[in-house]
C-alpha cells in the first residue's frame, strides 16, 4: 500500500479511530511504510506503532542484549519491521572510549571537577558527542555493531567521593553533590546537542546509585551492601542524579551494590518510586556489566533467573548489560510472563524508551533530516579538540603550593635535574581514556627538555609505573646533582587506583617517597617542584611542610596533552597557562581522618561533615596572581522556597591576566537542623585581566537552602551565612584573596517536595 490517501482510509480513521488504522499501514518489503517511519507523527504514537508490534520473544532480545562484548550485543535486528541492530554499550567518559580508531583523549574527569567550570565541561562533552557520533555514523554505514559502536553513551559518572581511597574516585566530579548536579547537567546538555528534534548521543548517569566503594578493599563491589540513612541518601547521593534528569538524559545505569539489603537493579523504591514517580524519569536503566547476574551469584538475593528478570524488569530495569553471556538472565523473561511473575503490558512498558531513544537518534527518519548524520571519522581529533584538550588540561591543574618559583624565568636554566616515573611516559591517563594516537601525546619529560640547555633524568623505578617497587637511588642521586631546579614527577596512575582496585593507605605508593626524600638530600638549596599524578589525595603532608619544596602542583591525568599543558602552566607563556584550578575534594592530612570505607554514614567525610583539619580543604587552590572581592550586595529577606538574589565585585590586583573561581556557600543558622557545616551553592570560573574588575549578579537556589526533614524537602525558617570568595570559608588553609560574608533571613516554611 503507498502513502497517498484512499476513501476507504479516511472512512477507516472515521470509524475506528487513528490507533486501528496505523496497525493496518504497513507494505509487504522493507517496512517503509511502518507508521513508526511517518515523521509526521507524534514520536509517542511512533514508538506504541513498534512496541505493538514487537513479539514478546523480540521484546526478551532486545532487553537482554545490552552490548557487552562480541556476543553480548547487539540488540539483534528485527528484519520483518526493517529494524536494524543497535550497540548499547558506548563510554563517553571524557571522549569516545573503547571503539575502533582514534578518538581525543580529554583529562580525566576528576581532573575536569577540579577547573570548577560549567562551560568547559559543556564543551568537552559536545566535542566527545561530535567524535562519538561521526564513528558510530561510519561504523553503521560499515555494518560494524560491534562492541562500543553505537551513540549511547554511559557518561558521566557522578557518584560522590566520599572515600579518598576508592579505586573509582578519578571518574567522578568529586565530593559534593551539587558541584556534581551542575556538572552533570553540562555533560548531558554537551553530549546531546541541541537539535530541537534529534539527539547527537544520548547521555547516561551512573552509577546509581550509593555507590561510592569499595572495590576490592575490603570486600567485593560485586557483593556489598550500601547500608545508608534516608537523610544520607536523599541529601548526598541522589542530588546529582536527580539534576541528570532534569539535563534530560535518556539512561541511567544501576550499579553492583545492595542498598540497605536490595541490589539496585532489583530495586523498586530506586527505579521506580524515585526515579520515574518522583522525578518523572522517563528514559531507560541499564544494568552494569554484569550487575543482573550478580543478584544471583554474589548478593545471593534469588537462586534462578526467572525470579531475578521478574524482580529487575518490575522494579524497573530495562536492559541487561551481561558479561558477555550467551544466555543472560533477561532471556528468562518469556517463562518470567508465562509463570505470571511479570506481565506482558509490563514488558512492552520497559521496552518502549529503548525505541524512544533510537527514534530520537534518528534510526527510523531519512539521514537527511538529521545534522547529525553528517558527522564522521573526519572530526575526530580536529584541530579544535586538540586545542581543547590542551586548554582542559591547563584548567585542571591545582596549584597546592608555590614560594614564588612559579612560574619559571623566561629564558633557559642551565641545567635541571628530572626524575619520577611518570616523567617520561605518555600513559598518564586514567581509567576509561580514549584511544589518542601516538602523534599527539606529549610527556612531561618532553615538555621539561626545552626549559634548559642540559636536563638529567632519571626515572627511578625498576619500570614506567607508579608501584615502584625496585628503586635506583643512586640513579635519582646523580640526575639531581648541580642543577638549578629539580623536577620531581609521582603519582598512582591505574595500578594503585583504578576500577576495580581500591587503595589500602593514602600513601605514595612502593617507594616514591623514599625517591623524594633521596632528591631532598641531596640537592641542599637548590628548589624541587613537585608534580602529582592520581586522582585521590596522597600523604605528602611532609613535602608540604619542607621548604626545600618549592611548589606543588596537582595535574590529576591530564592524558594526551599532558607535556603541552605542563610547559605551559609552568612557564605562564600562552594565554590561560595561570593556574586556577581547584580541589573538588577534601585531601587529608591522614588516612586515618577517614571512617572505615564499608561505612555509608556521611560523618566524617567530605567537607560538608569534615571532622578535623585536612591538608588542603575543598576548593582550595592558589594562582600567579591575587584578586579582591568586594561590594558584595544580597536580599537580606527572602520567604523560603525564594532564590536568592546576589552581586559582587571580584577585581585581579595581580600583574597577570588569569582566571578566578568565585565559590558561594551557605551555612544554616539552627544548629539543631539535620544540615551539613557548611555548602556549596553557587560557583563560576571568571577571567579577569590584570588590574580589571568583574561584576558578577546570579541567584542561589532555594533547593540549595533545603534539607530533608520527615519525608521530604523542606526551607525552614531563619537566619543563613553567605561566603563568598575564591575559596571555602574559615579553614586553617587559605589562598591571599579574601572572604566577604553576611547573613539573610528566610521567613516562613516552604515544602518543596519529595525528590
Amino acid at each position: 500500500m503507498g502513502r497517498n490517501s484512499t476513501p476507504w482510509l479516511l472512512a477507516a480513521i472515521l470509524i475506528a479511530g487513528v490507533s486501528d488504522v496505523l496497525c493496518s499501514i504497513v507494505r509487504d518489503g522493507d517496512g517503509d511504510d511502518y507508521p513508526f517511519r511517518n515523521v509526521s507523527l507524534p514520536w509517542d504514537v511512533r514508538v506504541d506503532d513498534i512496541v505493538k508490534r514487537l513479539t514478546l520473544e523480540e521484546m526478551q532480545l532486545q532487553m537482554g542484549r545490552g552490548g557487552a562484548g562480541s556476543i553480548g550485543g547487539p540488540a539483534p535486528a528485527i528484519s520483518r519491521l526493517g529494524i536494524g541492530p543497535y550497540e548499547w554499550d558506548t563510554e563517553c567518559l571524557r571522549g569516545d572510549v573503547g571503539a575502533a580508531g582514534d578518538a581525543t583523549a580529554f583529562p580525566q574527569a576528576l581532573g575536569l571537577a577540579a577547573a570548577f567550570s560549567y562551560d568547559l565541561l559543556f564543551r568537552v562533552a559536545e566535542a566527545t558527542g561530535v567524535e562519538v557520533r561521526g564513528k558510530h555514523n561510519d561504523f553503521v554505514k560499515q555494518g560494524n555493531y560491534g562492541y562500543h559502536t553505537g551513540a549511547s553513551c554511559f557518561s558521566p559518572v557522578i557518584n560522590i567521593m566520599r572515600d579518598s581511597r576508592w579505586g573509582r574516585n578519578q571518574e567522578t566530579y568529586g565530593e559534593d553533590p551539587y558541584l556534581s548536579g551542575i556538572f552533570a547537567t553540562a555533560y548531558v546538555k554537551g553530549l546531546q546537542g541541541n537539535d530541537t528534534r534529534y539527539v547527537r548521543a544520548s547521555a547516561g548517569c551512573k552509577h546509581f546509585d550509593v555507590h561510592g566503594g569499595p572495590e576490592s578493599i575490603p570486600v567485593s563491589r560485586f557483593s556489598f551492601d550500601a547500608m545508608v540513612s534516608e537523610e544520607d541518601w536523599r541529601m548526598t547521593h541522589l542530588p546529582a542524579f536527580k539534576r541528570c534528569v532534569e539535563a534530560g538524559t535518556y539512561n541511567l545505569m544501576c550499579s553492583y551494590n545492595s542498598i540497605n539489603g536490595v541490589p539496585a537493579c532489583a530495586n523498586k523504591k530506586l527505579l521506580t518510586d524515585i526515579t520515574r514517580g518522583e522525578w518523572g524519569f522517563k528514559g531507560y536503566v541499564i544494568s552494569d556489566q554484569g550487575a543482573i547476574e550478580n543478584i544471583i551469584g554474589s548478593h545471593h538475593y534469588f537462586n534462578n533467573s526467572v525470579d531475578t528478570v521478574a524482580a529487575c524488569v518490575n522494579a524497573g530495569c530495562n536492559l541487561e548489560l551481561s558479561s558477555n553471556l550467551k544466555m543472560p538472565v533477561f532471556f528468562s523473561l518469556v517463562d518470567a510472563v508465562k509463570q505470571g511473575k511479570v506481565t506482558e503490558d509490563k514488558v512492552r512498558e520497559s521496552v518502549r524508551p529503548l525505541f524512544y531513544t533510537r527514534m530520537r537518534l534518528g534510526e527510523f527518519d531519512p539521514p537527511e533530516m538529521n545534522a547529525y548524520t553528517k558527522l564522521s571519522s573526519a572530526d575526530v581529533e580536529t584541530l579544535e579538540h586538540k586545542t581543547l584538550a590542551v586548554e582542559a588540561a591547563m584548567k585542571s591543574f591545582v596549584l597546592l603550593k608555590n614560594n614564588g618559583i612559579l612560574p619559571l624565568k623566561g629564558e633557559p636554566y642551565g641545567k635541571l635535574g628530572v626524575v619520577g616515573p611518570f616523567a617520561n611516559t605518555t600513559q598518564i591517563v586514567g581509567d576509561y581514556s580514549p584511544n589518542a594516537p601516538n602523534s599527539v601525546k606529549t610527556t612531561a619529560l618532553q615538555a621539561l627538555t626545552t626549559l634548559a640547555q642540559n636536563v638529567q633524568f632519571a626515572q627511578g623505578c625498576d619500570q614506567v609505573s607508579d608501584k615502584c617497587v625496585k628503586y635506583d637511588s643512586q640513579s635519582v642521586i646523580k640526575a639531581v646533582a648541580g642543577t638549578d631546579v629539580n623536577f620531581v614527577l609521582l603519582g598512582t596512575g591505574q595500578i594503585s587506583e583504578a576500577e576495580g582496585h581500591d587503595r589500602a593507605d593514602t600513601e605514595l605508593p612502593g617507594l616514591q617517597k623514599q625517591l623524594l626524600q633521596d632528591v631532598l638530600a641531596n640537592t641542599k638549596n637548590t628548589p624541587v617542584v613537585l608534580l602529582l599524578f592520581n586522582a585521590g589525595p596522597v600523604n605528602i603532608s611532609f613535602a608540604d611542610q619542607d621548604p626545600r619544596v618549592s611548589a606543588i602542583l596537582e595535574c590529576f591525568f591530564p592524558a594526551q596533552a599532558t607535556g603541552e599543558a605542563i610547559g605551559h602552566v609552568l612557564l605562564n607563556d600562552v594565554k590561560g597557562a595561570v593556574p586556577a584550578g581547584r580541589l573538588p575534594y577534601t585531601w587529608p592530612m591522614l588516612a586515618s581522618q577517614l571512617p572505615p570505607m564499608v561505612n555509608y554514614s556521611m560523618q566524617g567525610r567530605t567537607y560538608r561533615y569534615f571532622e578535623g583539619e585536612p591538608l588542603y580543604p575543598f576548593g582550595y587552590g592558589l594562582s600567579y596572581t591575587t584578586f579582591q572581592y568586594s561590594d558584595l550586595s544580597y536580599t537580606s529577606s527572602i520567604s523560603a522556597g525564594q532564590p536568592l538574589s546576589v552581586s559582587l565585585t571580584v577585581t585581579n590586583t595581580g600583574s597577570m591576566d588569569a582566571d578566578e573561581v568565585v565559590q558561594v556557600y551557605i551555612r544554616w543558622g539552627d544548629a539543631s537542623l539535620p544540615a551539613p557545616k557548611i555548602q556549596l551553592a553557587w560557583f563560576n570560573r571568571v577571567t579577569i585581566a590584570a588590574g580589571q574588575k568583574s561584576q558578577l549578579s546570579f541567584e542561589v537556589e532555594a533547593r540549595t537552602m533545603a534539607l530533608w526533614i520527615n519525608d521530604g524537602w523542606f526551607v525552614k525558617p531563619g537566619t543563613m551565612d553567605i561566603f563568598v570568595g575564591g575559596q571555602q570559608p574559615n579553614t586553617k588553609r587559605t589562598v591571599p584573596s579574601n572572604v566577604l560574608t553576611g547573613s539573610f533571613t528566610i521567613t516562613g516554611t516552604k515544602y518543596l517536595g519529595r525528590y
